[in-house]
């Protein structure tokens, strides 16, 4: 049950989680975070002041949530009013209270705290809160001055416990999304600085930090995200006392953001998880905030199929309709058609902006296709890029001020498009109004939002940086179309997974993970993103053989089992699949239909393996059930050495029946590349599967079978 109580001392509000204790020293007016961590049952006796080293302040300046005055790391509040003045601002506490309210439906305690400088004419109001044992941080500053206050940096600093020796990072790229690092914290500062102008695949806004000995499911771990789609930083420093914090906040172009007397700033919020059992128990916290912030609960998530890579640009009537009935035959359930169907698009140089049915590839419009999509019994959906445009098109034609440039300048190509300028309201208009006609006039349940270029050197009308006001005008597109149109779902995609966080999440009810769509590449991106995100929203496909992106000839049986365990769809062209994998996908259909709403409603859980293999899969929270999925990249372990399967989160009093699932109908487990496999996988592929403790599970684990490249195995726990 959570709790937030005022110890003895009265400066001391102590946030109390099922597992998570948040304390925090309120006296400063910018709130000091003290322990952030296990959960305490009492922190009375609690002294929060150490040593005053000799070289120094007479005071050891506390690393707040903003931290000011006296502090020689990264500040947290940068910026000046005309002249250069109050550039070092000075907080003192107004006042603070506490609260324990519903936060996205559940219960939330937290403490605000107000803070004034009175010379600097500057308020800055810290909220922290504790949900479901996830702290969330907003903090805002107001001008309560006579002039404008030019804002350079607004960033939250989170202090971290000195146990935490290790730092873990996502750098990426368009194909390899949430590319993993995780090294020492070095002494003195690391920084990633994204100006993508979305939330990026070189540099998402999370962090982790740790303990030496972390893993999946072992050691001390804090996870930060800031939940925001546009520009940020990252920050993480020791400083020379040893103290640690990260830092995380929306990052500005020079002369970006100015808060006028009486405007407020609010920084995005900063969301932080933590476990001491590891990653996987930690990453849950982000899974639990992500599912509290869908714009609508979820029902059964439908299989798709997707036109790009069967078809591309060519948008043949009849061969949509094939492309239809065969997705219908192995059970899709939504059609989504992807780019290609609206102006002059009949290749990515022109008509991007133009969001009017081609009447030369579709005479009769669209109703045709859509009507055949519904009688087959599918959903049907439809590709968009509302933030973009190409110079050759009707609109940027009409209104060439409309691209979001910099005056004087000609604006930097990106896939041949330039940044439509959201910020205007007559452009914000016009788009608004094409896709709101478009979806009165359809029947239309799905829309993939796509975002293919970065924005950079993007000045709005008054000739200042625009990347913040363009980010703010995309969430207001969104949520006035979402509100002219209810039932419809809205997919985030940004040349694949460049715009995944927890803020645009509060808009779209799924994300495009990769455009990588190699099932044993895909399998890595997916174990990496079910780290901040949960699976019921990571698109994954069963791609085409050979793959697209890199050639490789995959087996079906192998592209459905990865696609299973996320948001399911297909984007190979099934009209030409043979008859044997037209079987293996249609019976991989059906198996995910069969389990997704216990993917989907289920702790996922990753399995600790080396670069040879990839483990990950569902468990219910009662530890009755585990669905597990290996993947096999490489040839086994170098050594020959067998590997072990561990299940450190079962339930050592249970039996568990383990069956092998067939990936093709009426078949067996994978073949694998010995000649005698343990005893357990002989039984486990029979009928009445092998039983096996939950203690021995955990602490000794299964040998697991030898397995041959590019091959899967689905596993199926059940514990009594």
């Amino acid at each position: 049950m959570a709790s937030a109580s005022a110890p003895a001392r009265p400066d001391l509000v102590h946030l109390r989680g099922e597992s998570t204790s948040v304390v925090v020293d309120v006296s400063g007016g910018v709130p000091v975070i003290e322990h952030w961590g296990r959960r305490l049952e009492s922190i009375d006796g609690w002294r929060s002041s150490g040593p005053v080293p000799h070289g120094g302040l007479d005071v050891v300046t506390p690393l707040s949530c903003v931290p000011a005055e006296g502090f020689v790391g990264r500040p947290g509040l940068a910026g000046h009013r005309r002249g250069g003045r109050h550039w070092s601002p000075r907080f003192r506490h107004v006042e603070h209270r506490m609260f324990d309210d519903e936060h996205l439906g559940v219960a939330r305690i937290g403490v605000e705290v107000k803070a004034l400088d009175h010379v600097a004419s500057l308020v800055l109001v810290t909220r922290i809160s504790l949900v479901d044992d996830v702290m969330s941080i907003d903090v805002e500053l107001n001008n309560i001055g006579d002039g404008p206050y030019m804002l350079d940096a607004l960033t939250v600093s989170v202090p971290i416990a000195d146990r935490a020796t290790r730092l873990g990072t996502y750098a990426g790229r368009w194909g390899a999304e949430f590319g993993w690092t995780h090294g020492e914290w070095p002494l003195g500062a690391w920084t990633v600085e994204n100006r993508t102008g979305r939330t990026s695949h070189e540099h998402p806004p999370y962090v982790w930090a740790t303990s030496p000995d972390a893993d999946e499911w072992s050691g001390d771990v804090w996870g930060l995200h800031l939940a925001w789609s546009g520009n940020h930083v990252l920050y993480a420093e020791r400083l020379g006392d040893g103290r640690r914090y990260v830092q995380l906040g929306e990052l500005f172009h020079p002369g970006e953001m100015c808060v006028y007397p009486g405007e407020t700033y609010s920084t995005p919020t900063v969301i932080g998880v933590r476990s001491d059992r590891g990653f996987t128990p930690a990453s849950w916290g982000f899974h639990r905030e992500a599912r509290r912030r869908f714009p609508r609960p979820l029902s059964a998530r439908r299989v798709h199929v997707n036109t790009w890579e069967a078809v591309y640009f060519d948008h043949d009537l009849e061969r949509l309709m094939t492309l239809a009935e065969a997705a219908a035959d192995v059970g899709a359930e939504r059609f989504v058609l992807d780019d290609g169907w609206f102006g002059a698009r009949r290749n990515d140089r022109a008509g991007l902006g133009d969001w009017t049915v081609s009447p030369e590839v579709y005479p009769d419009g669209l109703a045709p296709l859509i009507d055949r999509v519904h009688a087959l019994g599918m959903d049907f959906g439809i590709w968009v890029e509302p933030e973009m445009v190409n110079p050759d098109s009707d609109v940027l034609r009409a209104h060439p001020d409309w691209a979001l440039a910099t005056e004087g300048y000609e604006p930097t190509l990106g896939r041949n498009q330039w940044v439509l300028d959201l910020t205007r309201p007559d452009a914000f208009e016009h788009v608004r109004s094409q896709l709101d006609t478009l979806l009165s006039q359809h029947r239309i349940s799905y829309v993939k939002w796509d975002m293919n270029r970065w924005v950079v050197q993007g000045s709005g009308a008054e000739g200042k940086a625009a990347a913040h006001e363009q980010t703010m005008a995309v969430y207001r597109l969104i949520d006035q179309l979402r509100r002219r149109h209810p039932d419809v779902e809205f997919e985030s995609c940004a040349s694949g997974g460049g715009r995944i966080d927890h803020e645009i999440l509060r808009r779209v009810e799924r994300f495009w993970t990769s455009d990588n769509n190699d099932a044993l590449e895909r399998s890595v991106i997916h174990r990496r993103a079910s780290m901040v995100m949960p699976p019921e929203v990571l698109g994954t496909h069963v791609g085409p053989s050979p793959t697209h992106n890199t050639g490789r000839r995959l087996p079906m049986a192998l592209r459905t089992a990865v696609a299973m365990f996320g948001h399911m769809g297909i984007e190979a062209d099934v009209t030409r699949l043979d008859d044997q994998d037209r079987a293996v996908l249609r019976h991989g259909v059906d198996l995910y239909k069969s389990w997704r709403d216990f993917l989907h409603g289920s702790r996922f859980v990753r399995l600790d393996r080396g670069a040879d293999a990839v483990c990950f899969g569902a468990q219910a929270d009662d530890a009755s059930v585990f669905l597990m999925c290996h993947v096999q990249i490489t040839s086994t372990r170098p050594d020959g050495a067998p590997s072990t399967w561990r299940f450190p989160n079962l339930d050592p009093s249970r039996s568990y029946r383990i069956r092998v699932v067939p990936l093709v109908p009426g078949g067996t487990g994978p073949s694998g590349t010995v000649r005698r496999q343990p005893e357990w996988w002989n039984a486990a592929n029979s009928e009445d599967g092998a039983v096996v403790s939950g203690a021995v599970l955990g602490e000794i684990g299964l040998v697991a079978p030898v397995l041959a490249p590019q091959r899967a195995v689905v596993l199926h726990l059940s514990g009594s």
